[in-house]
């Protein structure tokens, strides 16, 4: 039994920490798994639109164009600074309170966009694993690989996060641990430079 090598490459690049990884590891701990199950069904649909795209070439016009390219980073960087920023504020409040939510589908389908890391791993997929297929086959094979892989890897790093809600039993714990996921994750809007 031969595995397709694009499914290997697409695990690893979407298990290994990133945006996606801290934001639903710490929903899960902050509002346990069930009501994280938007959030990771918004990023498996999300990530799998943004993968399918590239079978279309954007990514090659992101490459053709460097002005397009520059602006989606920006926004990238400035939106994940954001929800870092958000996550830092949040550091004092354990458990959920009445403001306070995880991301809904659709949050989480968009943020796919502007997802720095995402797009490094289709661009890459769709370039080094293409099976030479037409354009629409093409996009609907890397669509259904990352959308597939991602929903089980967003599964287990949400179901992980609610785990932690057995060690983070003290306020001071709850505050190291969402400070720690906002610096890593303010700490990723630097990869949006590096792709």
């Amino acid at each position: 039994m031969n595995i397709d090598p694009l499914y290997l490459f697409v695990f690893a690049g979407l298990f290994s920490p990133g945006p996606n990884v801290i934001m639903l590891t710490t929903s899960g701990a902050r509002f346990g798994f069930r009501a994280t199950l938007p959030h990771v069904a918004g990023v498996a649909a999300g990530v799998g639109v943004t993968s399918g795209l590239t079978g279309f070439g954007i990514g090659a016009l992101l490459v053709a164009q460097p002005a397009l390219a520059l602006a989606l980073k920006l926004i990238a960087c400035g939106w994940i600074l954001w929800m870092a920023w958000q996550l830092f504020r949040s550091a004092r409040a354990p458990r959920a309170n009445g403001r306070d939510r995880p991301f809904r589908f659709i949050e989480a389908v968009l943020f796919q966009w502007v997802n720095p890391k995402v797009w490094a791993v289709a661009l890459a997929a769709s370039s080094a694993y293409g099976a030479g297929l037409a354009p629409m086959q093409e996009a609907a094979r890397l669509a259904l690989a990352f959308s597939g892989i991602n929903l089980f890897v967003c599964l287990f790093w949400s179901y992980a996060g609610s785990l932690l809600t057995y060690l983070l039993n003290t306020p001071r714990a709850w505050t190291i641990f969402t400070t720690g996921m906002a610096m890593a994750l303010a700490a990723s809007a630097a990869m949006v430079f590096l792709s």
